[in-house]
């Protein structure tokens, strides 16, 4: 077990199975020394826990918690391409994209669900540069979706 994955066990993580793609993509791809996650939605076993609109339908605690659970299988996509976690020199980039009700202003405060756990996880590797973008609608009427871009040691 790598040590990335020692510490989600600490917190009481597992990390999840690469959740399949939902068209013509892969969940993830290596170019050089960085890996692209496709958007991550906050699948667990396969369904969305929870549908609709933030801000509306979801909270935005929810909706935090649900950004976690995208980067958690953000991670599994990374080692199913970098084969090790603890190849991961930094997160560079953190794109969260959120279904938000009209009035629903507070994406970035979703979004810290993702970058929260990534810093929690990975430590000073985990801080990144980053979007929080507000969205009529995500796939399968996720509430949130979430993309990372890394860099891997040499």
């Amino acid at each position: 077990m790598s040590a990335v994955e020692e510490k989600l066990a600490q917190l009481g993580l597992t990390l999840p199975e690469v959740v399949p793609p939902l068209a013509a993509y892969q969940p993830a791809v290596q170019s050089g020394v960085y890996v692209y996650t496709a958007g991550q939605l906050p699948m667990v076993e396969g369904k969305l826990p929870v549908t609709g609109k933030v801000g509306a339908e979801v909270t935005p605690e929810e909706a935090k918690d649900l950004a976690r659970t995208c980067a958690l299988n953000a991670l599994a996509a990374v080692k199913s391409v970098a084969g090790d976690l603890d190849r991961i020199a930094r997160v560079v980039k953190v794109v969260g994209f959120v279904a938000s009700a009209s009035d629903f202003t507070g994406q970035p405060g979703v979004v810290n669900g993702a970058s929260e756990l990534l810093g929690e996880v990975l430590g000073d590797k985990g801080v990144h540069a980053r979007s929080a973008v507000g969205v009529a609608v995500l796939p399968l009427d996720a509430p949130v979706e979430v993309e990372i871009q890394v860099e891997l040691a040499q």
